[in-house]
């Protein structure tokens, strides 16, 4: 069986725990520089980046005088306030070193399942990608109405890498992956390199959470691992509080490989193709039904008429001139704006708007063809 590599990634999500980033309640900076050096090298040989980090509420702890374990959900919410200026000025220090510009966003599981927030946030993260930017993530949790996971990211590190389409997740924590029994505990408990799929006895080795504030434990990892492998990203869980954890891994440090299902690339488009109610139609002509045809994206050039009202991220289908369904997607504009730049070229879109949006009114990736 072989297994994935770093090396073969294309883009990488690592989500990094608070235990991991905040010794008692300052930031680990040398620690955090080697993090850094590793992007750098990851980076370096074309591998793009996005980091979802934990650690604002524990950086602001010693700061507003919360000495104990549990805080109220108004205590939490200020003390991300707080912490999350500390926390990005963390990273920032740490990856201006290798000469790589850090960019900051929260975000909650909401903005990654609302079709339009998702959409807002895969274009900011694609575009900084695109400009060389590392983005690092971290709940938005100042403004979190439910109780806060207090230090659980790993769902929402899984959301991000499906949002991006990310070949794969590294989940850096305190152990070296997965383990048939508590470790801890269990002196018997054997190491599992590799897990084919998400088998009810897999989610049975969660466990439970440690103590301390990283309070995700091996459940939330089982958790994240189901969503990545899911859309096809494979996910890795490997020791994050060594040197250079990163390229340790790379080097055949010891980790636990959740392999990617078969079917993942495909099972969002099917979700698009036999889940959504459409709320608008695109007809198109003949050059863009072809080229549609040869697995490209929807211009607005090749759009003839628009019918519906739909907004931004709301699905529509793509007919042919005699009315045929060619495709079904989601859509990059809203209806009124795809009605104005119907039939124009993507370079004209911002003249006709006063704004430039996608050069696309349905990028291939959020299309199914019929």
């Amino acid at each position: 069986m072989n297994l994935p590599a770093l090396a073969d990634a294309r883009r990488l999500v690592v989500k990094i725990g608070s235990a991991l980033v905040v010794d008692g309640t300052e930031p680990r900076q040398a620690w955090l520089a080697g993090v850094a050096a590793d992007i750098a090298a990851l980076r370096g040989r074309g591998v793009e980046v996005i980091v979802v980090s934990s650690g604002a509420i524990a950086l602001a702890r010693r700061t507003l005088g919360f000495n104990r374990r549990r805080l109220r959900l108004e205590e939490k919410q200020a003390a991300a306030a707080v912490g999350q200026i500390r926390l990005a000025q963390a990273w920032s220090v740490a990856l201006s070193a290798q000469s790589l510009v850090a960019a900051q966003l929260l975000l909650t599981l909401e903005d990654t399942e609302n079709r339009r927030r998702y959409l807002n946030a895969r274009a900011t993260l694609s575009t900084l990608l695109g400009l060389g930017c590392v983005p690092v993530i971290n709940e938005n949790d100042s403004v979190a109405t439910s109780e806060i996971r207090f230090g659980d990211n790993d769902r929402l590190a899984a959301r991000v890498a499906e949002m991006m389409q990310a070949d794969q997740l590294l989940l850096l924590s305190d152990i070296d992956g997965l383990y048939t029994a508590d470790p801890r505990t269990n002196l018997a408990a054997e190491h599992i390199a590799v897990v084919p799929a998400i088998t009810p006895e897999i989610e049975a080795m969660g466990g439970e959470p440690p103590p301390g504030y990283s309070s995700g434990g091996m459940r939330t990892k089982l958790a994240a691992a189901q969503i990545a492998t899911q859309a096809g990203c494979a996910m890795a869980i490997a020791v994050g509080h060594i040197a250079n954890p990163i390229a340790a891994l790379e080097q055949g440090g010891r980790c636990t490989w959740f392999l990617a299902a078969p079917d993942g690339r495909t099972s969002r488009k099917r979700w698009i193709a036999g889940a959504l109610a459409p709320l608008g139609t695109l007809t198109v002509d003949g050059g863009a039904a072809r080229a549609l045809a040869g697995g490209r994206s929807l211009l607005p050039a090749g759009v003839r008429a628009v019918a519906g009202n739909f907004e931004r991220g709301d699905p529509v289908v793509v007919v042919n001139a005699d009315g045929a369904l060619l495709a079904r997607g989601l859509s990059a504009y809203a209806s009124s704006d795809a009605e104005r730049i119907a039939g124009h070229r993507s370079d004209e879109i911002e003249a006709i708007l006063g704004w430039r949006g996608r050069d696309e009114i349905i990028h291939r990736d959020d299309l199914v063809l019929l």
